[in-house]
């Protein structure tokens, strides 16, 4: 997967160093998307990025908690935007069209974009490494149930859900996105259109008013 500089959206940067940093990065994605989170060392992404020397990382993000927030940061970053753009067009205010949209989203990004969803399983996996990112498993929580889980809690209390609660549909959604997706993995000729559609179809049933 290709990360550009603007994906970084660093700060003072020069082009050369944004550029360096999103070679970097890209390479460790796809570095943890092929030979997983613990196999996932400075050599290997030396040898993926084209790199001279593994010092250049160390620049660039100082440690492996540095270079692993970076990585995050950019693949929420993706994952965001590819949100909004599949939701153009869906009035703000239509929770139920919302949620149908992430729903069918969530489920498409598994196939548009599989190294983003191999590097948040493997980083969800290893939130605990004392060598990475200390927030990443919170980052990674919020990302997973947190953003759907106050859309539910919005919509519910202006009448556009049922009686629900939010957190527990919140929780619901993720394991379900993450049943396709393990479905996903094991025959990736499933029609992920189809298992989109019937996930936002069933939750639309299970959250509309009484």
């Amino acid at each position: 997967m290709q990360v550009t500089p603007d994906t970084q959206a660093e700060l003072g940067l020069s082009i050369t160093e944004a550029t360096t940093r999103a070679q970097i990065v890209g390479a460790t994605i796809a570095t943890i998307a092929d030979h997983g989170y613990p196999r996932t060392t400075f050599a290997r992404i030396k040898e993926r990025a084209g790199l001279s020397s593994t010092r250049l990382i160390s620049y660039h993000f100082t440690n492996k908690a540095g270079l692993m927030q970076a990585v995050l940061s950019t693949v929420t970053e993706i994952k965001t935007q590819y949100l909004q753009q599949r939701s153009t067009g869906i009035d703000p205010g239509d929770r139920a069209a919302n949620l149908r949209a992430y729903l069918e989203t969530s489920v498409a990004f598994l196939r548009d974009y599989p190294e983003c969803v191999r590097v948040l399983l493997e980083m969800a996996a290893h939130s605990d490494d004392r060598d990475g990112w200390a927030m990443a498993g919170v980052t990674l929580t919020q990302m997973r149930t947190g953003f759907v889980q106050r859309q539910l809690d919005q919509g519910r209390r202006e009448g556009a859900f049922g009686d629900i609660a939010p957190e527990v549909v919140a929780l619901a959604i993720a394991q379900a996105v993450d049943g396709v997706a393990a479905a996903y993995a094991a025959d990736p000729s499933i029609d992920l259109d189809r298992y989109g559609r019937e996930l936002a179809d069933l939750f639309e049933r299970a959250t509309a008013p009484q």
